[in-house]
């Protein structure tokens, strides 16, 4: 059965996104160290999940970037993944997903989840998408934790975790520190 993997990154303080809004996140530790651990978590997967706002900001950035010359070797090379990847859309709001091989869902998530699971392939990872993560975490969907917290304190914005009503178990199976000060966590749902 296929894994369904959240992939954020968080300040030290526990939030993934700064006080103004979606794209406040340039207070990540982000450099080689970290584009190879991402480069390592994304090679496992085959399939991206995301919410309406992050797959707009997505889609509106990275079918871009091979035509643009001041794009890094690393950016290149996940807009191509990104590119032949599989992307699932949840939005009840967006009409339609064009970009290539994506496909919107826009009733029954907690459905759709254990379909996809039940399907051959490699993980499933969202990839961003906090809000998403938030509901699929209420629905204890997600079967690993895959966090990068950041060396940094930023005092308000949105909240890695929000809105639970149950407990959900974790393992730790895997940290790492990186160059920057940064630690990546590994968390296995514990059923």
């Amino acid at each position: 059965m296929r894994k369904l993997v959240l992939f954020l990154h968080a300040s030290l303080d526990g939030f993934v996104e700064g006080p103004n809004g979606e794209m406040d996140i340039g207070w990540v530790s982000y450099d080689a160290d970290l584009e190879k651990h991402a480069k390592e978590i994304l090679s496992t997967a085959d399939t991206v999940i995301w919410g309406r706002k992050t797959y707009q900001m997505m889609h509106g950035y990275w079918p871009s970037v091979p035509s643009n010359p001041s794009a890094s070797q690393h950016e290149r090379n996940h807009a191509e993944w990104i590119e032949k990847t599989t992307k699932i859309v949840f939005s009840k709001t967006l009409e339609n997903a064009e970009w290539n091989n994506s496909r919107l869902v826009k009733e029954d998530v907690e459905e759709e989840i254990n379909h996809l699971k039940r399907q051959p392939g490699k993980d499933m990872v969202i990839l961003g998408s906090p809000r998403l993560a938030h509901s699929l975490m209420r629905l204890d969907l997600i079967d690993e934790y895959k966090i990068t917290v950041s060396p940094v304190l930023i005092g308000s914005g949105l909240p890695l975790f929000q809105g639970l009503t149950e407990k959900i178990k974790l393992k730790l199976i895997e940290n790492k520190t990186f160059d920057s000060g940064a630690i990546g966590l590994v968390y296995q749902t514990v059923r």
